[in-house]
């Protein structure tokens, strides 16, 4: 029962990036040139919600779906982020899409996707398989 709540809560969430058009290659290779405001204005809204959101599950203590406590987890600098952002970066305006709206794009009709997600499984992997080797 708890992966039909995760499937109602994605379908929800694909839905909320194809009418706010994020998953539109057009409208991410704008936002790269600088040409228009609208993927910019979807980050300046996701970042005060996120915060908000944060700042609620504290001060009410809320547990996930199993009952567990949501802890915020410790994150350390290291130089490897630098170069990690800079592959996401190149990735997302190559392909015009990032991990979120990929399953949107596909289900939307735009089957070249499939390449990403399987390249986006494929480097999630091979860093998986690698991590313990990079001194992280």
């Amino acid at each position: 029962m708890k992966n039909v709540i995760y499937l109602f809560i994605g379908i929800v969430f694909g839905l909320a990036l194809t009418k706010g058009e994020a998953i539109s290659w057009y409208r991410i290779q704008e936002m790269f040139r600088f040409e228009g405001f609208h993927m910019f204005g979807i980050f300046m809204t996701a970042i005060p919600v996120g915060a908000v959101s944060l700042l609620l599950i504290q001060k009410f203590n809320v547990k996930t779906i199993g009952g567990s406590a949501i802890e915020k987890p410790q994150k350390h600098f290291h130089p490897g982020i630098i170069f990690g952002s800079a592959i996401f970066g190149f990735g997302w305006a190559l392909t015009g899409a990032c991990p979120g709206p990929l399953y949107s794009q596909i289900g939307s009709g735009s089957l070249v996707t499939i390449v990403t997600l399987l390249s986006a499984i494929l480097g999630t992997w091979t860093f998986g398989r690698i991590q313990n080797r990079l001194n992280l």
